[in-house]
């Protein structure tokens, strides 16, 4: 699984309204300047956070984002599926149920797990679990 840059930036853009999350709604610009990012770029992914409820946002003056919940409340794994779409470590066309071989295919077990493990392991971690983490505050 390679995560993108969209999916890296989301995260960073999640953590970093969660740690300003008592400051009310945070600009774009704020944001951006903090993470080192182009705000431009930002724009896409808080539209695409804020569609999914994910994020509350205002405009004009004072406006911004924030969380629509704690922080505890996001996992990473739903954060990288909605930037990334399937987080499967391999491409493997046994796993869509679109191969011709899937049932004698002696490798699809392992992939079929491995994929549990990964998306298990990114549900199992929260926005709250990485603010107290090397970095957090």
């Amino acid at each position: 699984m390679m995560v993108s840059t969209k999916g890296r930036y989301a995260l960073r853009v999640m953590i970093d309204l969660a740690q300003h999350g008592g400051e009310g709604y945070i600009p774009l610009k704020d944001i951006a300047q903090r993470q080192g990012l182009s705000e431009k770029y930002l724009e896409s992914i808080v539209k695409l956070l804020a569609r999914n409820g994910d994020l509350a946002g205002v405009r004009g003056k004072g406006g911004g984002y924030r969380l629509t919940r704690e922080p505890k409340e996001y996992s990473v794994g739903a954060i990288l599926r909605l930037t990334e779409g399937k987080l499967s470590p391999v491409n493997c066309q046994a796993l869509e149920g679109q191969c011709e071989n899937a049932a004698q295919c002696r490798t699809r077990p392992l992939w079929e797990k491995l994929d549990a493990m990964v998306e298990d392991y990114l549900d199992g971690v929260t926005l709250a679990d990485l603010l107290e983490g090397p970095g957090g505050d």
